[in-house]
């Protein structure tokens, strides 16, 4: 099955759907879960900050909400989200698939094993078979993704050094969103709507949340027919490594 995690302003993606609500032993993810159909695969749609958005970046509870995905049967992850461009060829309304994840958050809950010798593989965060069906015409392939703590915006100079280091795109839910779907076994890649250019490349006031959502708002009917798109060209059987990342280790869980 695939799943799509909804990032601000997307917070349904069926007309017609079945409800799933559950629990896990991280307590309750976002929302409910609806499942439904695309281009014939079974998709289930989870709401990130939940239906109403009640939930900011530093209290999504990503270990729930991935483990409550794997347990209906979910094997593979779009994350659409709404990012900021670091590069001024990377304007407002362009949609990105980055290939690289940067951490710079503080705090959060990012792993399943707190017990046992357990390491995943993560030099590619991103499953390779996702980001080509991601790649839809008119997506960009995109560099590195800088997640931070938030909720507050980045002030200029961090928004500058983010930037002199080549990096493309900042977000604040990339991780560890991606590091619990590798650890679960799962193919996962963000697709990256940029709603601003971050403070270190424009003059003026810097980002401002309302913009931001206005901008989520005017492409969330391109954003959406693109998820419907990578989920066509998703491969049906998997053939990458995600799958296969805990082979020869002995977990000290049971994964659902």
């Amino acid at each position: 099955m695939v799943a799509v995690i909804g990032g601000s302003g997307f917070y349904s993606f069926f007309d017609d759907a079945d409800t799933v609500t559950l629990e896990t032993p991280y307590g309750a993810p976002s929302g409910p879960i609806t499942i439904g159909e695309v281009a014939g695969r079974q998709v289930a749609f989870l709401p990130r900050h939940g239906v109403d958005h009640e939930y900011p970046p530093h209290k999504v509870n990503h270990r729930a909400n991935l483990w409550a995905l794997r347990s209906v049967g979910v094997r593979q992850v779009f994350a659409p989200c709404a990012v900021g461009s670091l590069q001024p060829e990377l304007p407002a309304g362009s949609v990105v698939v980055p290939n690289q994840l940067v951490d710079r958050t503080s705090g959060r809950a990012h792993t399943y094993f707190d017990d046992g010798g357990v390491h995943v593989e993560f030099a590619d965060p991103y499953c390779p078979d996702l980001q080509a069906a991601a790649l839809q015409p008119g997506v960009l392939p995109g560099g590195a993704m800088v997640v931070v703590e938030g909720p507050r915006f980045s002030t200029r100079a961090e928004s500058q050094w983010f930037a002199a280091q080549g990096w493309s795109l900042v977000n604040m839910t990339g991780h560890p969103e991606a590091v619990l779907a590798r650890e679960l076994a799962l193919c996962y890649t963000p697709i990256a709507l940029v709603t601003d250019l971050d403070a270190g490349i424009t003059a003026g006031s810097g980002v401002r949340a309302v913009d931001v959502f206005a901008e989520f708002g005017r492409n969330i009917g391109r954003l959406k027919d693109l998820v419907r798109a990578a989920i066509a060209a998703a491969p049906v059987e998997r053939d990458c490594p995600c799958g296969r990342v805990h082979d020869g280790i002995t977990l000290p869980i049971t994964l659902p």
